[in-house]
């Protein structure tokens, strides 16, 4: 029964994303509904100490990174940096391309280390100009940046920086670069199936006559008689950051060590920081931080008319975001925490073949929680000392675990109350009614390519 509750709570919340309803207030519904016909009693505390808690803990660290991706990628827009790069690509490569240059952008900023949710106001401003004028749906869109963002570059490509390859590290004693004949196989997969279903559905939407769209939503603001920039110059933020990023990352280590203490004169007690999780954080908003100077040197003329009311636009769109991706995240500690999930990550050990086991389990436990790093965590906690002996057991190299966890972990995970999902789709302004069957086509896609590396691996040992 307890398994059935926590399954109801994720339906809930799944069906109330999907019709549009807020997820701000529905991921508490959900989630309480479960405490309440579990444990009564345990509502209020598991609403203040555990929902609330994670949810303003997602706040605490990551609204900065929100905030100044959505007023780096407003900039861009402003000051049509986003129309520059966009014209030049379709001279380059012609409109037929659109999509496979926003997947390549994606990819190219993901695996330079960029957040996930920055990629995706940094590059909807060149997205929504190259559909517009290639005439692809707008629906469109979500998927083709999912697919640049969400998959390969973010778990199955070795040596990408983003936490779902970090975190296997942790239990296996690999790095990043594990099984690196798997995670390029497993990628190649992904971004070419991924390519052939999005062209595929470009050409149906082209054959049944429709176009970008009309009465849309969230639309990019360049005026049409702005005088558009070089597409160096236009591309200098986005590289910038990039590469800053990674520069900072290496720096901030170096400059803080591991710990940190801050204490001045009118603290009562010092201020701790553990540098090593917040690295990450830190150079990222650094990064972005460079990226809005670069373009506000560049195009201050351009944008400061609509300076005011393009930073007002992009706060309010921020703060809807990661409230959203929060509100998710509380959601997930709460579903976690209850028994019916134990029982369910406990059935899950029963798989014999180790592989099968982890990637099973990972991807499971992602899509209930709507995480990838939050199901992989849970999931490896839990049992990443039997995937070890099992694999030990089967002659199975660790890093051939760390790439199936890695790529596992976002199989699953964008099911429709996953927060970058309603993140996405709130930056575009589409709903999950309008735009999520190609996200889901897409999640199938990476999901499939989880096994489609155990079968390579068992049919070749290659790692």
């Amino acid at each position: 029964m307890s398994v059935v509750i926590s399954l109801a709570a994720l339906a809930l919340l799944m069906l109330a994303a999907y019709r549009g309803y807020s997820v701000i207030l529905f991921a508490p519904i959900a989630a309480l509904s479960a405490v309440l016909f579990t444990d009564p009693s345990a509502v209020a505390p598991m609403f203040s100490g555990v929902f609330m808690e994670k949810m303003v803990g997602f706040i605490k660290l990551y609204f900065p990174v929100f905030l100044l991706g959505a007023v780096f990628g407003k900039l861009i827009e402003l000051s049509g940096f986003s129309r520059s790069i966009v014209s030049a690509a379709i001279r380059l490569l012609g409109t037929s391309q659109a999509m496979l240059v926003i997947v390549l952008v994606c990819a190219l900023l993901t695996y330079g280390g960029v957040s996930l949710f920055v990629v995706v106001f940094a590059v909807y401003p060149f997205a929504a100009e190259m559909f517009r004028q290639s005439n692809i749906p707008k629906r469109l869109i979500p998927a083709t940046i999912a697919l640049g963002a969400f998959s390969f570059t973010m778990d199955a490509l070795p040596g990408t920086p983003q936490i779902q390859n970090i975190i296997p590290s942790a239990f296996f004693g690999t790095n990043a670069w594990a099984a690196p004949w798997l995670g390029l196989i497993g990628a190649l997969f992904v971004f070419s199936v991924g390519m052939l279903y999005l062209q595929r559905q470009r050409r149906k939407a082209h054959a049944a006559g429709e176009g970008y769209g009309t009465e849309l939503r969230n639309e990019p603001e360049t005026a049409e008689d702005i005088a558009l920039p070089n597409p160096w110059l236009a591309l200098s933020p986005l590289l910038l950051v990039g590469g800053a990023n990674l520069l900072f990352t290496r720096w901030i280590p170096e400059l803080y060590g591991k710990t940190h203490s801050l204490q001045l004169a009118g603290m009562a007690a010092p201020v701790q920081t553990d540098v090593t999780k917040i690295t990450a954080i830190w150079a990222v908003e650094a990064a972005l931080l460079l990226g809005i100077l670069l373009v506000l040197a560049s195009s201050f003329r351009v944008v400061r008319g609509r300076l005011a009311e393009g930073t007002r636009t992009a706060v309010g769109g921020s703060l809807l975001a990661a409230m959203n991706t929060a509100s998710e995240y509380g959601f997930g500690a709460v579903i976690a925490a209850m028994p019916g999930f134990l029982v369910l990550a406990d059935a899950l050990k029963s798989i014999p073949n180790p592989l099968l086991n982890e990637a099973i389990t990972v991807t499971l436990l992602a899509g209930i929680t709507g995480s990838a790093s939050g199901g992989m965590s849970i999931a490896l906690a839990a049992m990443s000392d039997t995937f070890i002996a099992a694999a030990n057991a089967a002659q199975i190299p660790l890093e051939a675990l760390h790439r199936i966890a890695a790529m596992a972990s976002g199989g699953m995970d964008t099911l429709p109350h996953n927060g970058a999902v309603i993140t996405l789709l709130a930056v575009t302004g589409l709903t999950h009614r309008e735009a999520y069957k190609d996200i889901f086509g897409i999640t199938l896609i990476k999901t499939l390519a989880v096994f489609v590396v155990i079968g390579v691996f068992y049919t070749t040992g290659l790692v």
